[in-house]
C-alpha cells in the first residue's frame, strides 16, 4: 500500500526504528541510515543470531542499511543528497543536533518542499524538557505509569516492554501516513513532532481522563481494573487465568458456574458499581471459589456460558497457541549471511481488496524480508540510488565514510 514511498530512516533503538518497520511492513522503501558502529540495539544481547541481537532483529525487517559517517562533511553530503529525494523522513535526534549536518527540517524542506519530516524525542521540540534526552523507562516515570503499575502496598513497577517507545512509533506512522496523504492532495510536506512524552500521556486513556475529572491520582491495583470488578488475574489450583467480566449479565453467568448464584441477587454485588464499592468482598470470595478449580476446566466452563476467561499464558505459549498458529504469527526470513531469521508477523499484513482478494502484503514465509546487517547496502545505495560511480563509490568505503559489514558485537 506504500510501494513507491522512500523513506529515510534517521532514527536508531525502538521508537524510531518501530515506526520505519511498521511503514516497510506497508511496502515503503526504507533506508536506515547508522553511525559507522550501527544502531546501539545491534550490541543489545544477549539472545543473539550470530552476531546481531534479537532486540535489533525485532524492529528492522525489510529495510536497506547505509552506515555512514556523518561528521565527515562528504558523509554528510550522501546523506542530504538522500533526503533530497525522500518522501518521508524519520529523525530522533536530540532537539537541535541534526542542524550541524544540515539534515534538520528547515535545511531538508529547502531543498526538498514536499518532504514528511518526522521528529521523535522524548519531549518534544518546545517546552523546558526539550533538549533533555528521552529513555522508555524515564518517561513511564515521569508521566505517570510507574506510579500506577504494580500491586497496591508495593513499590512501583515498570511494564516489561518498552510500550511508549512502541506507542510513540505507531503513532509517528499514522501522523506520516496523514501527512504523505496530505503531500498528494495539497502538494505541501509537513514537520511532525512526535514525543514520548506526550504519547505515554495520551496512551493512560481513561486513567488520564478519570485523573481529569477527579485529581486523584490512580491506585496500584496489579492486574485489576480501576472501574470495573471482576476484572483481574485469580489463581486456580493448577495455574492463573484472568476473568474479564465485563457487565452484570457476565457476572450473573460467572456467579452460576463457581456455584453461588445467589451471589449476582446481593444488592452489595447485583451491579457493577456496587462491586467497585465492595472490591475486597468480591476479589476474596471469587478467588476463593476459583482456587477449587483446574484452570483449563474453569476457562471451559466459562467460555460455554459466555463470560470471558482466559488462561494466562507466557510468551513462548502465547507463540503455540491455536490461535497464533492459525493466523501465522511466526514469519521467517533469510539473512544475506545465510542465516534463518524467526519474527513476529506484522497485524498490518491482514488486508483484502473489496473483492476480496488479498493484497499481498504478506511476504511468502520463509522468503520474509529480514533485517539488514551493517551497511548491508552501503555500495548499492551510493550507486544506484544516488548515481555515484563506482570508483568514487570505493573512495568513500575504503576512507572509512561509509562502512560496509562490520561486526555488531563491539
Amino acid at each position: 500500500m506504500l510501494t513507491g514511498v522512500r523513506v529515510l530512516d534517521l532514527s536508531r533503538v525502538l521508537a524510531g526504528p518501530y515506526c520505519t518497520q511498521l511503514l516497510a511492513d506497508l511496502g515503503a522503501d526504507v533506508l536506515k541510515v547508522e553511525s559507522p558502529g550501527g544502531d546501539d540495539t545491534r550490541a543489545w544481547g544477549p539472545p543473539w543470531l550470530g552476531e546481531e541481537s534479537g532486540y535489533f532483529l525485532s524492529v528492522n525487517r525489510g529495510k536497506r542499511s547505509l552506515a555512514v559517517d556523518l561528521k565527515d562533511p562528504r558523509g554528510a553530503e550522501v546523506v542530504r543528497w538522500l533526503a533530497a529525494q525522500a518522501d518521508l523522513v524519520v529523525e530522533n535526534f536530540k532537539v537541535g543536533d541534526l542542524a550541524r549536518y544540515g539534515l534538520d527540517y528547515a535545511a531538508v524542506a529547502q531543498a526538498n518542499p514536499r518532504v514528511v519530516y518526522v521528529s521523535i524525542t522524548g519531549f518534544g521540540q518546545t517546552g523546558p524538557r526539550a533538549r533533555e534526552p528521552g529513555y522508555d523507562a524515564a518517561l513511564q516515570a515521569l508521566a505517570g505509569v510507574m506510579a500506577m503499575t504494580g500491586e497496591e502496598g508495593r513499590p512501583p513497577v515498570k511494564l516489561p516492554v518498552a510500550y511508549v517507545d512502541v506507542l510513540t512509533g505507531l503513532h509517528a506512522a499514522v501522523a506520516a501516513v496523514a501527512a504523505l496523504r496530505r503531500v498528494a492532495v495539497e502538494g505541501r510536506g509537513a514537520h511532525l513532532d512526535v514525543s514520548l512524552f506526550d504519547v505515554a500521556l495520551a496512551s493512560a486513556v481513561n486513567q488520564a481522563q478519570g485523573v481529569l475529572l477527579t485529581g486523584q491520582a490512580p491506585r496500584r491495583l496489579g492486574s485489576a481494573h480501576p472501574s470495573i470488578v471482576p476484572y483481574q488475574s485469580f489463581e486456580a489450583a493448577d495455574g492463573a487465568l484472568v476473568l474479564a467480566v465485563g457487565n452484570d449479565a457476565q457476572f450473573a453467568r460467572l456467579c452460576r458456574v463457581l456455584g453461588v448464584p445467589d451471589m449476582a441477587a446481593d444488592e452489595r454485588y447485583a451491579t457493577n458499581a456496587a462491586r467497585v464499592a465492595h472490591r475486597a468482598e468480591v476479589v476474596t470470595r471469587i478467588a476463593g471459589l476459583v482456587a477449587g478449580w483446574k484452570r483449563d476446566d474453569l476457562v471451559a466452563a466459562c467460555g460455554a456460558a459466555g463470560v470471558p476467561a482466559t488462561p494466562v499464558l507466557t510468551l513462548p505459549e502465547a507463540f503455540d497457541d491455536p490461535q497464533a498458529r492459525a493466523r501465522g504469527s511466526v514469519v521467517t526470513g533469510r539473512r544475506a549471511d545465510g542465516a534463518s531469521v524467526p519474527m513476529v508477523a506484522s497485524p498490518l499484513w491482514f488486508a483484502h481488496g473489496p473483492d476480496g482478494a488479498d493484497l499481498g502484503l504478506r511476504p511468502v514465509d520463509g522468503e520474509a524480508p529480514a533485517p539488514p546487517t551493517l551497511g548491508e547496502h552501503g555500495f548499492e545505495v551510493l550507486t544506484r540510488d544516488l548515481g555515484m560511480g563506482e570508483e568514487e563509490a570505493r573512495r568513500l568505503v575504503e576512507e572509512g565514510v561509509v562502512v560496509v559489514g562490520r561486526p555488531a558485537r563491539g
